[in-house]
Parts: structure tokens; sequence; C-alpha cells
């Protein structure tokens, strides 16, 4: 499972083999069975997560009980609640398999110690930050100023393995539609080609 996450790294940096060993201390291996929890909102996030195999989900449900998506996370992702991991207040997130899962986690003082131990790790870590606020801010824009088709044109182009592994509910609301509304588009974008 590790050389998973060794091979993202090398992705973005340069890894010494001669740190692979110091970096596979610092991690720990988690399996999640379909539909397990590695953290409930309200619970203090303990954890950053690598997903080494399967797929999982970050989400919240609001008072009404809807679930609303943020994230989805499948091999060589990264899933956390981060406010709630470094912070240390309650997750306002909840995340949970939807496949079984295999995640390589990391405590934040192994987080800590790990990049002072391994500096390039530190400007990995600081690389998929800046990928990730930039995603996210497509991902706020998309959801502002394009329609529902749009939306789903969007993720299909870019994440083809989503519409494949991840149920269509859930990829309606990911994108903030009905799931209703989602089959129209699916069934009207067929018809046009």
């Amino acid at each position: 499972m590790i050389d998973i996450l060794f091979k993202h790294i090398r992705e973005k940096v340069s890894l010494a083999i001669t740190d692979e060993a110091l970096v596979k201390s610092f991690f720990i291996e988690k399996k999640l069975r379909k539909r397990q929890y590695l953290l409930q909102e309200g619970d203090v996030c303990k954890y950053l997560a690598f997903v080494a195999t399967g797929l999982i989900r970050t989400y919240n449900i609001d008072a009404k009980g809807d679930e609303h998506m943020s994230l989805f996370g499948w091999e060589g992702w990264w899933i956390s609640d981060f406010n709630s991991f470094l912070s240390g207040e309650p997750a306002v997130f909840n995340i949970d398999a939807i496949e079984d899962t295999t995640l390589l986690t990391i405590s934040l003082a192994n987080y800590e110690a790990l990049n002072l131990a391994v500096p390039v790790m530190d400007r990995y870590f600081r690389i998929l930050y800046q990928n990730s606020l930039v995603t996210k801010e497509k991902r706020l824009m998309s959801s502002i100023s394009y329609t529902a088709e749009e939306k789903y044109v969007g993720l299909v182009s870019s994440n083809p393995q989503m519409i494949e592994r991840i149920p269509q509910n859930l990829v309606a609301s990911y994108l903030g539609i009905a799931p209703e509304t989602l089959s129209r588009i699916k069934k009207k974008l067929v018809l046009r080609k």
C-alpha cells in the first residue's frame, strides 16, 4: 500500500529512496468496510488519510436530513476534515467509505514530525494544499455560474471514473441537483449523441 503513496509523492517532489523507511514509519494502515465511518460530524478529526485503495466521501447533513457531498476521494487522494484536523475543533463533516477502502493515516503529531524529519514532505503537502485550493475555487465557480447540465458535463470530462464508481444520487448531491434532474440531463445527453 505504501508504494501507492510513494508513487504519488514522486509525482510532486523528489523523495530520496533513503527517506522511504522514515516516511513509512509515520503512517498507519487503516481498513474501512463499505459504509464504515472514518469520521463523524462533531468528533475531532484525528487523521489526515491517503486513499490507497477504494472510494471514500466527505459530506455533511443539514437540518432537514439531506446529505451534501463535499468531496470524493479514490486511489491517490487525501481526505480529512482539515479544519478539525489542524485546530482540534469538532468536525463539520462526516467521512465514510463508499467501497471497501484501505487508507494510510497520519496523526497531527506525526504529520508535523514528518515535515521536520523529511523537509521535502513539507513541500509536497504545500503543493497538495495549493492544488486543493484551486480545485475548490473552480468548484465554487461552477456551483454559482454553471447550469446543472454544464456542471455534469464538466464533471464527466474531468473525472470520468467518478461517474462509473459513484451512485447517481451521490453524484447529484455533489453537483447540488436532484437525482431526477441528473437522470433527465443524462438522458438528454444520450439523445444528443
